[in-house]
């Protein structure tokens, strides 16, 4: 069974640093591409960062402070988040899709996590 599991989300100041983590069972990251989304409250979800199976990185709405990696041997995919803002608050989803080129958008992702509260004030 595929799943992805989030886990670091938590209350920071502003100017605070958060590394999330989506840990993968049932599949293999490499052959995926896999993003971070978040939503909140009142808002559509969107597309933070996002890695494609070759690599490559998309970072559409937090460039220069998130920054998205891969760990193959552990299976699991980070966001690494700096210089937080208030605007920053949101469950912050994992998202993998099996599509070779998927744009960082949460129609183009097929399995998702459960989601990570990350809350920004002070």
């Amino acid at each position: 069974q595929l799943q992805l599991v989030e886990s670091g989300g938590d209350l920071v100041q502003p100017g605070g640093s958060l590394r999330l983590s989506c840990a993968a069972s049932g599949f293999t990251l490499t052959y995926y591409a896999i993003g971070w989304f978040r939503q909140a409250p009142g808002k559509e979800r969107e597309g933070v960062s996002c890695m494609l199976s070759s690599g490559g990185s998309i970072t559409d709405s937090v460039k220069g402070r998130f920054t998205i990696s891969r760990d193959n041997a552990k299976n699991t995919v980070y966001l690494q988040m700096n210089s937080l803002k208030p605007e920053d608050t949101a469950v912050y989803y994992c998202a993998a899709t099996y599509r070779v080129q998927a744009a960082c958008v949460p129609s183009e992702y097929t399995y998702w996590g459960q989601g990570t509260q990350v809350t920004v004030s002070s």
